[in-house]
C-alpha cells in the first residue's frame, strides 16, 4: 500500500499573520505577546526544540527605529510640536510596532526553521560524531 502524500504546508506569511503552526498552521503558536507556547495544541508540534533566537530583535531595532526617527524628524522640521507629543506619538508607536513586528518575525523564523528541518540538524549537530 502506498502512503499518502504529507498534507501541504501552510502558506508562510498568512501563518505567521496569524500566529500559526508551521506543521498545521491552526493558531497557536504563541502562549503570550511574543513566547512561544511549548507544543501546539491542535498536532502537538513541539515548538522547544525550534531555536529562533534574537536575531528578529536586532533587525527590528533598526526597522523601527528608522521608522520611527523618519517621522519624528519630519514631525519635528514641519510642525515643530512640543515635546510632550513627541512622547505620546512615539512611545506607544514603537512599542506597538515593535511587539506586532516581532510576534511576525519570530513566526515566519520558526515557520523557515521547520521548513527546513533545521531543529532536527541542529540536534544531530549537537550529538556528535557516532
Amino acid at each position: 500500500m502506498i502512503d499518502p502524500a504529507p498534507p501541504p504546508t501552510p502558506d508562510l506569511l498568512l501563518t505567521a499573520l496569524r500566529g500559526g503552526c508551521p506543521r498545521c498552521g491552526e493558531a497557536g503558536l504563541f502562549s503570550g505577546v511574543v513566547t512561544f507556547a511549548p507544543r501546539c495544541r491542535h498536532c502537538g508540534l513541539d515548538f522547544a526544540s525550534f531555536n529562533v533566537g534574537d536575531g528578529a530583535a536586532s533587525f527590528l531595532i533598526f526597522i523601527v527605529g528608522g521608522i520611527i526617527l523618519g517621522l519624528a524628524l519630519w514631525l519635528e522640521l514641519s510642525f515643530a510640536p512640543p515635546i510632550w507629543l513627541h512622547a505620546l506619538l512615539w512611545i506607544p508607536l514603537a512599542t506597538g510596532l515593535t511587539l506586532g513586528l516581532l510576534r511576525l518575525a519570530k513566526a515566519i523564523l520558526i515557520a523557515m526553521e521547520y521548513r527546513h528541518e533545521a531543529a532536527a540538524a541542529l540536534s544531530e549537530a549537537n550529538d556528535g560524531p557516532d
